[in-house]
């Protein structure tokens, strides 16, 4: 077996903290922002809906390398593992310094044109904590890089290391800036861009040590291995365009979402801040499953990888259901940190019961077990369902139930739980034909 309990353990249970420290960081982090108004927390969660957007794109890439390095690794051949992890950074680094240069030089056109007529104050800050966003980019993109090789070596306490200490940095600074030099918004963002800088140059300095068994050397002078970077990019653009364009039809739901007012902006800013806490274990065995199913396929494994998936997907479901209870059980109290009106906390109670009801039995497949079809290869499937999926369920009925019914933001998230229930429905029926296995590219 390639992997014992303790191997999967050793690398699921970091990946668990690391989810849970960034998402109650990103807590804390939206409880000071929601100490300088509504308008400050509106802001941020509409720029964060496109700064998703534009990160995913190179996350992606890194998935994209991480599976080929996997692979690798799994095969057995750690200098090509090494190739592929040179080829990744030099690829990261340049997307995302053309995303953070158009970022920089059309940010109020992309406002103006996604968001239309929202409040002025709300526009203020948006533009603001955007424009310090767009410098954080690359050092971002490094970072996941880094952690994502990490992970495919089966290593994911560096990255939660690396993790604490980037948001111990956010939210030190978050405290000195906002609550010490009251900058509001403007604060927030420098203390993000600054924990991202610092995380990005030690991750750098652990990727380049010869000791790892996959590590980047020889990066200078720059050499681009066509090869290597069309592997990555058989993974990469499916897996990227999947995410772009799940995270484009978000943005057009937030859109729709700012035409209800602030109080649904920032309910459904706090509702998904919650959601991701709900869903952390899921996250962290989404990874996982790149990491295990991907050295299974490099050893031609894919009975262990199937076994494995199985397995793993059953403690998913079983955790995602307890995080879900407890949060259910504790709406009223977790609303209450966010100093929110009283029909703004009661909507974003309402809207975080709604998730936790669904993600057990259907976040699950539809989020975390296409991770094992991608670390097999077959990303063109995950990327053609998740992007139907998308725009025939959560856009159009979202525009349907919000609007058009009259359901708000309450319709949305009813439209999120259809499109949910697609994509597991697909990706379960993929799993279970076993045509991933036949995919092969290394």
């Amino acid at each position: 077996m390639l992997f014992t309990r303790k191997s999967l353990a050793k690398l699921i249970v970091p990946l668990i903290f690391e989810q849970l420290l960034n998402v109650t960081i990103g807590m804390v982090d939206t409880i000071m922002v929601a100490s300088c108004g509504e308008a400050a927390v509106s802001g941020i969660s509409l720029v964060d809906s496109i700064n998703i957007l534009l990160i995913n794109i190179f996350s992606a890439l890194a998935s994209g390398g991480a599976v080929v390095t996997a692979q690798y690794i799994g095969k057995g051949d750690t200098e090509q593992g090494c190739e592929s992890a040179n080829q990744l950074v030099i690829a990261v680094i340049a997307v995302s310094a053309v995303i953070s240069a158009a970022a920089l030089l059309f940010r109020p056109l992309i406002l103006r044109a996604i968001f239309g007529a929202i409040e002025p104050e709300v526009m203020d800050n948006a533009l603001i904590y955007f424009m310090i966003s767009a410098f954080s980019y690359p050092f971002l993109a490094l970072y996941n890089a880094g952690a994502a090789l990490f992970r495919s070596m089966g290593n994911s306490k560096l990255s939660l290391y690396t993790s604490l200490v980037m948001n111990l940095i956010n939210i030190s600074g978050n405290a000195l800036l906002i609550y010490g030099f009251g900058l509001g918004v403007l604060g927030a963002a420098l203390a993000t861009l600054i924990s991202r800088i610092c995380a990005s140059v030690f991750m750098f300095v652990m990727i380049v040590n010869p000791h790892n068994p996959v590590h980047v050397h020889h990066l200078f002078p720059l050499r681009v291995n066509w090869k290597m970077v069309k592997n990555i990019l058989r993974i990469g653009i499916p897996n990227g365009l999947e995410n772009s364009m799940f995270q484009i039809g978000k943005v057009l739901v937030s859109s729709l979402i700012a035409s209800f007012g602030t109080v649904a902006i920032a309910a459904n800013a706090v509702a998904s801040n919650i959601a991701s806490m709900q869903v952390i274990p899921g996250s962290a065995i989404g990874l996982a499953l790149i990491t295990v199913v991907g050295q299974c396929v490099g050893a031609r494994e894919y009975k262990q990888a199937r076994e494995y998936t199985f397995k793993l997907m059953l403690v998913n479901i079983a955790s995602v259901g307890l995080t879900s209870l407890i949060v259910c059980l504790n709406v009223s109290r977790i609303a209450g940190w966010y100093h929110l009106t009283s029909d703004t906390a009661s909507l974003a109670a309402q809207l975080m019961i709604i998730h936790g009801i669904f993600a057990p039995c259907i976040w699950t497949p539809s989020f975390s077990l296409p991770n094992a079809l991608r670390a097999a290869n077959d990303v063109k499937f995950t990327m053609i369902v998740s992007i139907l999926s998308m725009w025939f369920c959560r856009i159009m009925l979202s525009y349907i139930l919000g609007r058009y019914m009259n359901l708000g933001l309450i319709g949305v998230y009813i439209a999120m739980i259809c499109d949910w229930a697609v994509r597991a429905i697909c990706f379960i029926w993929r799993f279970w034909r076993g045509k991933w296995m036949q995919k092969q590219y290394i």
